[in-house]
């Protein structure tokens, strides 16, 4: 097969992933759970296959091309064509998220196996994975998609996606509905910036008269000089749409409570697929946002202030995974704060290695959780009390956990920027940007990464180091295989991601230069990255520093009393939450309550209550008059004569 024959191939990235689901739909729960588990990382797998035959037909054809698989929307001269685009940026992606979903799916069939059980739900285990399989399907539409509307059906799906396995556990969670109210929360929140996504693309529409890529992108500068407005309100709403699906301000406070989901969703939903999105959007759409700099100063400082603030709230949080949580949104802080500065290489360079390092730690993250529940259950007297994501419950888990304790080490230092690991040269090259073109937002992202290893460093030594807090730490007990083998898998990747764009070699720079456009390579900077590193092992030695000291079981905070009202501050994730509850949620519930209790029970039903009674009043009468006599019905005859000959007489 030749080289651009690979190109047909492209279809098959979202195709496969529904064939899995389908089958699994059909005969998954009959066959039994390794049966789903195998058949979804297998589709998942066939499609890393394809993406990586896609990558081998570019390597060789650069420019890349489009495979139409049929005309979808056809009204006047508006066309609307089902079509894959295969260049180097959607590429990337792809080899992303089916790479990492990999990975993931396979982890989960250890995992889910131990996870489900307590509902007694035997169809649980397949339907899990086709949700997961569905998640991909609707991520690779998005990255592959032609046009706009397109890309918003992949959009979409990923948000439908979420919801479903975010609440997962419907049934569990505080009051029995926390993991619904979850689901609920990331699915509503979603909606509010894919509804400014969707101004953008009517304003896309009007503007251009269409809303493929090639023909929008080739006339922005045409239509930014002529209509500058529109072009701001046009990626002023679209950032709109990056903050809901990338979880920047104001828009993050679904991605937290989204922990309520699976340890592999998690994984799935902060590291390779839907979070990705918002900033695969600014990236694709670079056109518009060099041709409109206040865009861009937008974008830039919404990133940079996303990332400083999540940070901080990282710092005051205890459970493990909220702690990756809020680390996502400050990490996502970065890529948006970087692809709205011009530096799009940066903050797809970061997008990938985040992907590596972040899934690894949610990863191993929920490898902790489930030897903690192994040790829950250890002899004769199990504790169902102890929280089995709560930090200050564990303690000296590197003895009872080892090989997950060392892949948590890798992916914490490749957070926390320490060389030579994948973060530190993805999270340099952003640096560099930064304090070229703004220093302000230099100090402030400096800041952040120092937060970052920070808040790393503590929740290794709560977590790994000291001694055992509870019985389930003592007795917890490392993981199985297929569980452990992904982890070894990204920890490598955490490792040697850096080389995909090591300085002098720029690997990545040049391959996305074929869609991006070419641009002056990154060079390395000895200044930023020292600057980037010290600031790193500072982070960490002081973490050390203050959490060696002091069982993490003891209370509080060893930062609670030096810092007082702001770590307060910062373990209530800043009341954000409860402000929002206030001048929003509480208002429209109000607002609400008044309209059906005083204007629908209180105006319209009576009204329509009254209406109703003075009908059957009016019907009441009306019935007595037919009595069945046949001289009654002769009198009113005869008066009803005698009126109408009245009329006439006087007319």
């Amino acid at each position: 097969m030749e080289s651009t024959q690979l190109f047909n191939l492209a279809p098959w990235v979202v195709f496969l992933p529904l064939i899995g689901l389908v089958i699994n739909l059909l005969v998954g729960k009959k066959l039994g759970e390794l049966f789903a588990g195998v058949l979804a990382s297998a589709a998942t797998g066939l499609a890393l296959l394809v993406s990586i035959l896609l990558a081998v037909a570019l390597s060789g054809h650069h420019e890349g091309t489009t495979v139409v698989l049929s005309d979808w929307i056809t009204i006047g001269d508006f066309t609307s064509r089902w079509a894959f685009r295969v260049d180097t940026l959607s590429v990337v992606m792809m080899l992303v998220v089916s790479g990492v979903g990999l990975l993931i799916h396979i982890y989960s069939i250890g995992y889910m196996h131990n996870d489900v059980r307590h509902n007694g739900d035997t169809g649980r285990f397949t339907r899990f994975f086709v949700f997961m399989n569905l998640f991909i399907a609707a991520m690779m539409i998005l990255v592959s998609a032609d046009n706009f509307l397109m890309m918003f059906v992949g959009w979409e799906g990923v948000g439908l996606c979420s919801y479903l396995l975010i609440g997962f556990w419907f049934e569990k969670g505080k009051d029995g509905i926390g993991n619904a109210n979850a689901a609920k929360k990331a699915f509503i929140t979603n909606r509010v910036g894919d509804f400014g996504l969707l101004i953008a693309m009517f304003l896309i529409f009007t503007s251009f008269g269409t809303l493929q890529f090639d023909q929008v992108f080739s006339q922005a500068a045409i239509v930014a000089a002529a209509k500058p407005g529109v072009m701001l309100l046009i990626t002023l709403f679209m950032l709109l749409g990056v903050t809901g699906k990338s979880a920047q301000l104001p828009l993050f406070v679904w991605l937290p409570d989204a922990m309520a989901g699976p340890t592999p969703v998690s994984a799935l939903i902060h590291a390779a697929t839907m979070v990705t999105a918002g900033v695969y959007l600014v990236a694709r759409s670079a056109v518009f946002y060099t041709l409109v700099p206040t865009a861009q100063t937008v974008v830039t400082w919404v990133g940079a202030a996303t990332a400083i603030f999540a940070a901080t709230i990282a710092v005051g949080q205890y459970d493990i995974k909220k702690v990756l949580a809020y680390s996502t949104i400050s990490q996502l802080g970065f890529m948006v704060a970087a692809v709205g500065m011009g530096a799009t290489v940066a903050g797809m360079f970061h997008l990938v290695t985040h992907a590596f390092f972040k899934g690894l730690l949610f990863l191993a993250a929920g490898s902790v959780i489930q030897g903690m529940e192994r040790g829950m259950h250890h002899g004769a007297h199990p504790d169902h009390e102890t929280d089995p994501q709560d930090m200050r419950r564990m303690g000296g888990l590197r003895k009872q956990m080892p090989l997950t304790f060392w892949v948590y080490l890798i992916g914490a230092l490749a957070l926390a920027g320490i060389a030579p690991l994948a973060g530190f040269f993805s999270k340099d090259e952003i640096l560099l940007s930064a304090w070229q073109t703004r220093p302000a937002v230099f100090i402030v992202l400096a800041a952040a990464a120092f937060l970052t290893a920070f808040y790393m460093g503590r929740q290794l030594i709560i977590v790994f180091f000291g001694k055992p807090q509870t019985k389930p730490a003592e007795h917890a007990t490392e993981s199985p295989l297929v569980i452990t083998i992904p982890l070894l898998i990204l920890a490598a990747l955490s490792v040697l991601g850096g080389l995909l764009n090591f300085p002098g070699l720029h690997t990545l720079e040049h391959w996305l230069s074929h869609t991006l456009g070419e641009g002056e390579p990154a060079h390395f900077n000895f200044l930023v990255a020292g600057i980037s590193l010290l600031l790193a092992l500072c982070g960490l030695g002081l973490a050390w520093l203050v959490y060696s000291r002091k069982s993490a079981a003891e209370a509080p905070d060893p930062l609670s009393k030096p810092l007082g009202p702001v770590f307060k501050g910062m373990e209530r994730k800043w009341w954000v939450d409860e402000l929002y509850q206030s001048i929003l949620l509480d208002p429209y519930k109000a607002a609400a309550g008044f309209i059906a209790e005083k204007v629908d029970l209180g105006v319209i039903d009576r009204i329509g209550g009254g209406l109703a009674a003075g009908t059957r009043m009016l019907a009441e009468g009306i019935r007595k008059f037919q009595n069945g006599y046949i001289r009654t019905y002769a009198l009113w005859m005869l008066l009803g004569l005698a009126v109408i000959m009245t009329y006439i007489f006087f007319k």
